[in-house]
């Protein structure tokens, strides 16, 4: 904890200001992304189980799920604190920004949401759910920020994962296994990673650029980076595709739909990558994913109407 130098008594609002609000806490959970891995990990379970959806155990997963995802974020916050600080975009966070001065805290926290997210899917559900939690924020924490922010341009290819992974969780949580169809969503949020972020760090490069993090496939060629979000945002079109069978018929067209928007909002990216143009990509990015998890949802319905698949 930071000394107080000062002959004057500290006011009542500091030692809250050093231990941070119940706002900054809430903050170093990431809840935009805490939330939307937390749908994710509903669509899988959806998508394995259409026609019985179980309210107890889709309880349990968005618990676990929640607490899983929100332990990784806090020790993503801890272990990029310096980062952070360095950064115009991230040095307002409660850590740089001394609002939180228990680092340690912090990562202790984490710890014990992420473990105990593991523990409790794995003793309330079924081991797989459990390890399905576990490697998401396993990959996150460890392989992603720890290991590949700082070294390589494959970071969020290879840190992908992390969001693949509640897709699995939810499917082992519905029906104990890894369904094929499941695990085609997986791939497809795989995919959907890499033009997410690279539209993102393409709009900040300079900010990346400026503390030599490689969040481009190429940091020193906007140019080439900009046609690889392109091309990468077309992969998720036969993404899509892949879930034929899974889903009914309307269901695939919609998230072939989805895909190809996608693809039209990033295009401009292959002759210009201005900040406006990365923008649109990033922005559309999330509202996208949400569109493919509310598509799977509404295939619940369709399949108890008899809508058949598109096989």
């Amino acid at each position: 904890m930071t000394t107080v130098t000062s002959s004057v008594a500290p006011s009542p609002a500091a030692p809250a200001a050093q231990g941070g609000g119940l706002r900054d806490w809430f903050s170093l959970a990431k809840p935009g992304i805490t939330g939307l891995i937390v749908l994710v990990a509903v669509g899988g379970y959806l998508l394995a189980r259409p026609a019985t959806v179980v309210l107890l155990p889709l309880g349990i997963l968005v618990v676990t799920g929640a607490a899983g995802s929100a332990g990784a974020a806090m020790l993503n916050h801890y272990l990029d604190r310096d980062l952070d600080a360095r950064m115009r975009r991230t040095r307002g966070r409660p850590l740089p920004a001394h609002r939180i001065d228990h680092g340690g805290a912090a990562a202790a926290v984490g710890l014990v949401l992420l473990g105990g997210g593991v523990a409790a899917a794995t003793l309330l559900l079924n081991p797989l759910t459990g390890l399905s939690i576990l490697l998401g924020g396993v990959t996150y924490v460890v392989v992603y920020t720890a290991w590949l922010k700082r070294r390589s341009s494959w970071n969020i290819v290879i840190g992908g994962f992390a969001g693949s992974a509640p897709v699995l969780a939810g499917s082992a949580a519905a029906s104990g296994t890894w369904t094929d169809g499941a695990v085609a969503l997986a791939v497809l949020v795989f995919l959907w990673t890499p033009p997410h972020f690279w539209s993102l760090a393409l709009l900040l490069r300079e900010d990346y650029a400026k503390v030599d993090l490689p969040m481009l496939p190429r940091m020193d060629d906007p140019a080439f980076s900009g046609k690889v979000v392109v091309a990468s945002a077309a992969l998720l079109v036969p993404a899509a595709a892949g879930l034929v069978g899974a889903v009914s018929w309307p269901v695939t067209v919609v998230l072939v739909a989805l895909g190809l928007v996608f693809v039209a909002l990033t295009g401009p990216l292959w002759r210009d990558t201005s900040s406006r143009t990365a923008r649109r990509g990033f922005l559309y990015s999330g509202p996208y994913l949400l569109g493919v998890v509310a598509a799977v949802a509404a295939n619940v319905l369709l399949v108890r109407a008899g809508v058949p698949s598109a096989w």
